[in-house]
């Protein structure tokens, strides 16, 4: 889990970062940034969250 809270730490860090450079510049490259920060932190959380899945399936313990 400290994996996780590592990456959605620095996700966020990036997509508030992305998002103020937007708001202070206007530049809409920024908003995409942010948005591909979005999208790929979330499947990295849902990879993460799928080996634990399979990890208590197959080796129950």
């Amino acid at each position: 889990m400290v994996i996780v809270r590592i990456l959605v730490l620095f996700a966020a860090l990036g997509i508030g970062a992305s998002l103020l450079a937007w708001l202070l510049s206007g530049n809409p490259r920024y908003r995409l940034w942010a948005w591909n920060f979005t999208r790929g932190t979330l499947l990295a959380v849902l990879a993460v969250l799928v080996l634990f899945v399979l990890e208590r399936l197959f080796f129950p313990g």
